[in-house]
């Protein structure tokens, strides 16, 4: 009797055969993992997702007709039910649009230029419901393009009071969070163990209820809890 779980139902979209196929190669050498279509814009996403139904798909941001981001509106958006897992791949000199990417219902972000092993990973991380935001690109994020993050609308007065539900304690690591830490850079830095970062880091979530870490970091720079936010 074969007690294994089923494979990771993956879709690949990126508008570049050559990038393509490499996802494929990689991906398809994993025994946890089935390569169940391509995609090569925005539309043939869509169209694919919904016919195949992966658990997760591997999103180039810029793509023909439909780009990456519109995509992942529509297949993972607030509204949708169901949605499979997007992690949404880039280049640094795009990554002015994976604010939009996350905000639009992606679940985490990577950089093309990554090792094999990293894009692996994320697809495993993302299929068990956990956000991927590597906390060396998010500092290059938040450095760069912070000024995005908090629409001019909310005031900090507003944004204090949606994170009142949280302790002191919960609230230092939501900024740690939103700084781009890893759960064991916020251990060192607050003294405490790995595990309690994580029980802190769900507590959060389920306090303010938001679907995941992605979702932490962009409301902590929304409501100007990080210093030097806008």
């Amino acid at each position: 009797m074969n007690d294994a779980p089923p494979p990771i139902r993956v879709l690949v979209c990126d508008d570049q055969a050559l990038v393509r196929t490499g996802y494929v190669t990689i991906f398809s050498a994993q025994p946890d993992m089935e390569v169940v279509g391509e995609a090569e814009n925005g539309h043939e996403a869509i169209r694919s997702a919904r016919r195949l139904r992966p658990d997760v798909v591997v999103m180039d941001i810029r793509m023909p007709l439909l780009d990456g981001i519109r995509a992942t509106l529509r297949l993972a958006g607030p509204d949708v039910e169901d949605a499979p897992k997007v992690l949404v791949v880039t280049t640094f000199n795009v990554d002015a649009h994976v604010y939009d990417a996350l905000r639009a219902g992606a679940s985490g972000f990577l950089l093309k230029d990554a090792p094999p092993a990293e894009p692996v990973n994320g697809i495993r991380t993302v299929a068990r419901g956990e956000a991927l935001l590597a906390p060396a690109v998010t500092r290059h994020l938040i450095g760069h393009f912070g000024r995005h993050l908090r629409p001019v609308a909310t005031s900090r007065s507003a944004g204090q009071e949606v994170v009142r539900a949280l302790t002191p304690r919960e609230r230092e690591v939501l900024r740690l969070i939103a700084e781009g830490l890893s759960n064991a850079e916020i251990a060192t830095a607050m003294f405490i163990t790995p595990e309690t970062v994580k029980t802190y880091v769900s507590r959060i979530l389920s306090k303010l209820v938001l679907r995941d870490r992605v979702q932490a970091v962009i409301l902590a720079h929304r409501v100007g809890l990080v210093p030097g936010t806008p």
